[in-house]
């Protein structure tokens, strides 16, 4: 009976351990290795085998943002992240980019899944019209993904005061940004 027990516990922690240790995994308080407590001045410890390129000139007269963008080491885009301060190296991040498939939550949506994937999956809090875009939210994951009108029916192209409604959105509907908001 021990034994059982013990097996148990060491199955537990392992699988636990392993959930911490993926480098890709999203979920509502993290992506991949960085955490919502994560400030812009320690990008460097949780990125040290990769590339870190920031956008902001660091005058905030001359740059509209302060972006950061995160490359692995072969120099594949990772992540875009911006700061919830602007030009503030304390500040955490608020908003984050997913640009590589490889980072995924744990039913598997990741940036180049479908609509169908997300309605299968996760429930939809809600979905907004935009000029160009729907954008789809999942607050359980602290997420939103943007639909290009292109793959909206002609009738929600051209009107943004239209209601959209899941069941207007195709399934096969690819995604055109995947975001995590903090």
């Amino acid at each position: 009976m021990k034994r059982l027990i013990l097996g148990i516990i060491i199955s537990i922690s392992l699988l636990a351990c392993g959930r911490d240790s993926d480098p890709f995994l999203i979920d509502s308080t993290r992506v991949g290795s960085l955490t919502k407590e994560v400030r812009i001045n320690q990008l460097d410890s949780v990125f040290s085998e990769d590339s870190i390129v920031r956008t902001g000139s660091g005058n905030e007269f001359l740059s509209a943002n302060n972006e950061i963008q995160i490359f692995d080491k072969e120099g594949k885009p990772l992540l875009i992240l911006e700061p919830i301060q602007q030009f503030d190296s304390t500040s955490t991040i608020g908003y984050i980019q997913i640009l590589d498939s490889r980072f995924q939550t744990e039913k598997g949506l990741s940036n180049i899944s479908t609509f169908g994937d997300v309605v299968e999956n996760y429930k939809i809090s809600r979905i907004e019209n935009t000029i160009n875009s729907a954008v789809v939210f999942i607050d359980e994951l602290n997420l939103y993904l943007t639909i290009d009108k292109k793959e909206l029916p002609a009738s929600l192209r051209f009107d943004t005061d239209a209601k959209i409604s899941a069941s207007q959105i195709p399934d096969n509907a690819k995604i055109k940004y995947f975001m995590v908001s903090w």
